[in-house]
């Protein structure tokens, strides 16, 4: 896996963009700038340290899928780290065999630090390589609904 990184300068208190970025307030803001990556994306589970949490999305034909993950770290309004260590196919949690070997216990983490009212979100990533290309277009994307549901 390679780890890749990108950062969002935010005009608005990191408490806030926490807050949307987690869909703490509402769920719908999460599930608004992480669309970029699946139009019905969401999750279901707990932000709280060494909770699990699932992120889910639907297919074309509306089935579930997504990724079984635990929350590794959390510092509110400054750090979350997620674990990904399975996928959700369907109903059915997956954790171990060939279809999660080449991702298990990759990381997500999210880093705010605030400055005179300007909130940089910094993401690293651990991304497989056949995986590059598409994450590299998406996040950037994603990171500005962030800030344009942040900022409003």
């Amino acid at each position: 896996m390679k780890k890749i990184q990108f950062t969002q300068d935010i005009h608005a208190p990191a408490e806030k963009v926490y807050n949307t970025m987690l869909g703490l307030d509402a769920i719908e803001t999460y599930e608004q700038w992480t669309a970029a990556f699946n139009p019905t994306s969401t999750y279901e589970g707990s932000w709280d340290k060494g909770a699990k949490i699932l992120f889910i999305g639907t297919d074309e034909v509306g089935r579930k899928g997504g990724m079984v993950s635990e929350i590794a770290d959390l510092v509110p309004f400054r750090f979350v780290s997620i674990r990904h260590y399975g996928i959700l196919d369907g109903e059915q949690e997956i954790t171990s065999g060939p279809q999660v070997e080449a991702w298990a216990g990759g990381l997500e983490n999210y880093s705010l630090e605030e400055n005179n009212g300007v909130t940089t979100v910094t993401v690293e990533v651990d991304v497989a390589e056949d995986h590059l290309d598409y994450f590299h277009t998406t996040w950037p994307k994603a990171l500005n609904k962030l800030k344009e549901l942040s900022e409003a």
